[in-house]
């Protein structure tokens, strides 16, 4: 919360702070489990290829025979799961350089890590909030907001905690 702390006016005070769901983290865990799943896969389907073909010895075990396979498919194996990897990496600088924040004047969405992306409407130009929220949302009460501003257009929020709530926090702060 630096820069929206950073930012605060003189009589400006945090009204609510919109933080990421575990289902995102849990999401960018995932991104490595399915990289280790594909590199897997290259690997075995590598393998039992080569045994159809004829081109292991047969004494050769499962993992004995992956030195035989060609350095090409061991590269892809190896760059899949690199791609999970930077995957994960994405989601998580992803989430961790964000903030979204409501103050008794205006909503801030600040993202990015070297160049910084600053959104920021002011509380009584906020014509409507619509809460988008899929079946596992409501379920494990996460979601996206759409904020439209009058003249601005439309700003959507990435999958936040208790989309409710925020949107009642944004009430809170026009009527104050």
């Amino acid at each position: 919360m630096l820069y929206v702390e950073q930012s605060l006016g003189p009589d400006e005070e945090l009204v609510h702070v919109g933080k990421f769901h575990w289902m995102y983290t849990f999401k960018a865990f995932f991104a490595i489990f399915w990289g280790v799943v594909a590199s897997i896969l290259v690997i075995v389907g590598s393998v039992f290829i080569y045994k159809k073909l004829g081109f292991l010895p047969p004494e050769a075990g499962w993992l004995s025979s992956i030195k035989y396979l060609h350095p090409g498919l061991r590269i892809m194996a190896f760059i899949v799961f690199i791609l999970g990897l930077l995957s994960f990496a994405q989601l998580m600088i992803i989430k961790a350089t964000t903030e979204i924040a409501i103050t008794n004047s205006r909503l801030v969405y600040k993202r990015g890590l070297i160049a910084r992306n600053v959104g920021e409407i002011s509380i009584d130009r906020i014509e409507g909030v619509n809460v988008l929220q899929s079946v596992l949302g409501r379920i494990f009460n996460y979601g996206r907001l759409a904020i439209r501003g009058m003249g601005i257009g439309e700003v959507i929020l990435p999958p936040i905690e208790d989309p409710i709530a925020f949107r009642m926090a944004i009430d809170r702060a026009k009527s104050v």
